[in-house]
């Protein structure tokens, strides 16, 4: 089954769904007919032998054959003779016999004999009422045939009590019902061959919207084209797979895009630093291969230069290395002190901004997040506070109901620039000669929006910037 095409399944399905279904009317109506036909004959049957007689009154069943009943029961010969009666019994197909109360099987002429049952010998003996059942007997010709037998008391002219068989052949229902299933057969055997086509035409009709998915699934595997996308019209299952294809295909799309800007622009950020190392390197190498050596001073103020543009690489690889983390469905969540947070992150910014004046206030805010990633977001926002702040000059971090701002008196972000201060790599007019990739605010962007926060930079009263970072929280650590 698993080797066969989903066509050629969904096809098999249908024949067999179809088949089961053929097969179990047609059963249901051989079963049918077959009782009508039944209880036709035992109509014909009860209708033969005559109404039962009253309480009072001698039976009128048989009537007709009363006093020949009576003469065979006397004489009760248990060998079926077809002489010595002018008129034979009716029917053509008709058996007719007696029964004694002891048991015994009294022939009629011309009427064929029964094989008697326990309950014929009930009967005769008035025990039951009647019997209706199958049975086996030889006609008036001596073939043995299969026959329906209908047994009712009968009491002789001199009173005595014995029961009476009256049987007709089963011909009249089996040849019947043999033709019946015959055309029953070769009807269902239609129907599962029309089906079977019909499952065909359905498979093939049904499936087309797949064949047409598969081809473009298959064009896409091998051109690696994801702006191809598939026609979606309807409502059904086939159109709203097509949908979602289209729509993971979009988002792959983007995704390729996002990652071919990414390579980009760190290959650009990354040329820089790389060329002015290789440039100072080259020089010193230089030197020292011609013997003619470099004043202290300038290579002092080179090595001063290629430790500085290490620093900026390693910076550099650090944030790519961290915005290339792929996002988490569920990142990492623990309590976090955000006041203690920000108390780190002004000790390292002081280290980095020996000249300026970092003020810090805080108030106890309790997080949840991922602390490393917390604390460098904070970092990176007190770093480029640091790196736009004159010297002699003051950022002021204040920490209160869940809200970080640090305030900065450098020259202010350009409103033209606000839109996009947190996209990856986009460093405004003024910050371009100032060391730094770019990606500092974008990788503050990550972290808050993975803690459930909200980061903003706007322009800060008297100059400078102002960045606000809120964070839902508690005032209070809990137990």
């Amino acid at each position: 089954m698993k080797r066969l095409t989903l066509r050629a399944r969904l096809a098999l399905l249908v024949a067999t769904a179809v088949a089961l279904a053929v097969a179990a009317c047609a059963t249901t109506s051989w079963f049918l007919v077959r009782g009508e036909l039944y209880n036709e004959l035992d109509r014909r049957l009860r209708s033969a032998a005559g109404p039962p007689g009253g309480k009072d009154e001698p039976g009128r069943r048989f009537w007709r054959f009363g006093r020949q009943l009576g003469y065979d029961l006397s004489t009760c010969s248990s060998t079926a003779s077809n002489e010595g009666v002018n008129q034979p019994p009716p029917g053509p197909y008709a058996i007719l016999q007696l029964v004694t109360a002891d048991g015994r099987a009294c022939t009629v002429p011309y009427a064929g004999s029964l094989t008697i049952t326990d309950a014929d010998v009930q009967v005769a003996k008035r025990e039951r009422e009647s019997v209706l059942r199958d049975g086996t007997g030889v006609d008036r010709y001596g073939e043995q045939i299969g026959v329906r037998v209908y047994t009712v008391p009968f009491t002789a002219e001199d009173g005595t009590q014995a029961a009476v068989s009256y049987a007709l052949s089963l011909e009249e229902v089996e040849g019947p019902l043999s033709t019946l299933a015959w055309l029953l057969i070769a009807v269902s055997a239609l129907g599962v061959l029309v089906s079977a086509g019909a499952g065909l035409v359905v498979a093939r009709a049904s499936l087309r919207p797949v064949d047409e998915l598969t081809g473009v699934v298959e064009h896409i595997a091998r051109t690696e084209d994801l702006d191809t996308s598939i026609p979606a019209e309807g409502a059904d299952e086939i159109a709203r797979l097509s949908r979602s294809f289209n729509t993971m295909t979009a988002a792959l799309a983007a995704s390729r895009d996002r990652q071919q800007q990414l390579i980009a622009d760190a290959g650009h950020e990354l040329r820089t630093p790389l060329t002015s190392l290789r440039t100072n390197i080259d020089l010193l190498l230089r030197s020292q291969e011609t013997g003619r050596e470099l004043p202290p001073e300038t290579r002092h103020r080179m090595l001063v230069s290629v430790k500085a543009q290490m620093q900026e690489l390693s910076s550099l690889v650090g944030d790519l290395l961290e915005l290339a983390r792929p996002d988490q469905d569920e990142p990492v969540q623990e309590e976090v002190a955000l006041h203690e947070v920000v108390a780190r992150a002004v000790d390292r910014a002081r280290l980095r901004g020996p000249g300026l004046r970092i003020t810090a206030e805080t108030k106890p805010w309790y997080v949840h997040g991922d602390p490393s990633s917390l604390e460098r977001a904070v970092v990176n926002l007190l770093d480029n506070a640091v790196k736009f702040s004159p010297p002699d000059e003051t950022v002021d971090v204040r920490l209160a109901g869940g809200e970080l701002t640090v305030r900065d008196h450098g020259p202010g972000i350009d409103p033209d620039d606000l839109p996009h201060v947190f996209d990856r790599f986009y460093r405004s007019t003024s910050a371009r000669s100032l060391p730094g990739s770019g990606l500092g605010l974008s990788i503050v962007a990550r972290v808050v929006h993975e803690s459930g926060g909200e980061v903003a930079l706007e322009p800060a009263d008297g100059g400078g910037t102002l960045a606000r970072l809120r964070l839902p929280g508690t005032i209070s650590a809990r137990d």
